[in-house]
Formats: C-alpha cells, sequence, structure tokens
C-alpha cells in the first residue's frame, strides 16, 4: 500500500502580527497553507469570508486566520475529512463570527434539593408557627 506524500508536513506555526488585515501570501505563510487551497476552503466553509477589494483582492483579519488554523489543524492533523471539519466546526461560526470550540454543556450545579425543600419548610414553620 502507497503512503500519501501530497498530505503538508506537520509544522510549527509562525506568531500572527498584531495586524488588522493579512493579504492571502501572508495568510498562507502564517497558516502553511498554500493560496488555492484557501480559496478552496471559502467555498466549503461559510464562517471563512475574507473582505474583498480593488481587483478582488482578499484580506483576512485576525479570527479568519485562526478559524483558518483550527480548519488545517482539523484536516491535516486530526484526520477530518472537509464535511467532518465542517460539521465539527458547526455553523455557530458564522453567526456570532468568533471561533469557538465544540458547545459543552454548563457543569450540573451542586445542589441538594433535599437539603433546601427542608429548610424552606423549617421557615414556613418559623413564619406561622401555629401551622
Amino acid at each position: 500500500m502507497t503512503e500519501r506524500t501530497s498530505k503538508p508536513e506537520l509544522i510549527e506555526l509562525p506568531p500572527i502580527p498584531a495586524k488588522r488585515y493579512f493579504t492571502i501570501g501572508e495568510v498562507s505563510e502564517l497558516c502553511g497553507v498554500k493560496p488555492h487551497v484557501l480559496r478552496y476552503w471559502e467555498q466549503e466553509f461559510t464562517q471563512l469570508k475574507p473582505v474583498k477589494r480593488r481587483g478582488n483582492r482578499r484580506y483576512y483579519q485576525h479570527h479568519e486566520v485562526l478559524l483558518i488554523r483550527r480548519i488545517r489543524e482539523l484536516l491535516y492533523e486530526q484526520g477530518f475529512t472537509i464535511s467532518g471539519a465542517r460539521n465539527k466546526l458547526g455553523n455557530r461560526l458564522a453567526e456570532h463570527g468568533a471561533i469557538e470550540e465544540e458547545p459543552v454543556a454548563p457543569p450540573e450545579p451542586q445542589v441538594d434539593l433535599l437539603a433546601i425543600r427542608n429548610e424552606l419548610v423549617d421557615i414556613l414553620r418559623l413564619l406561622r408557627p401555629n401551622a
């Protein structure tokens, strides 16, 4: 069986500079993904919508660079398919405009309902001594 050689190597990505907008070439270098792959991902992931200006040039914002890194991680490091990565990210990203992890249920409160009930009964007895 042959091994796939087209899979990008797992590389350490450079830090993201403090800029407002990044060109497709800059994002390509920051995320370790070729520009044509970024353009393809724009079609596949509705959350990825760079601003387009003069001559249809793409300008990515910081949150989109983070999203691209997350997509790259899901596809290249964790082995998800495009469809699986899309489902993992969820469509809530487009609504909120921020990168979120999987929805996590809030922790269950550690409440002893029986103790609360008994305490309320005691309070009622104090308020209505003849009852």
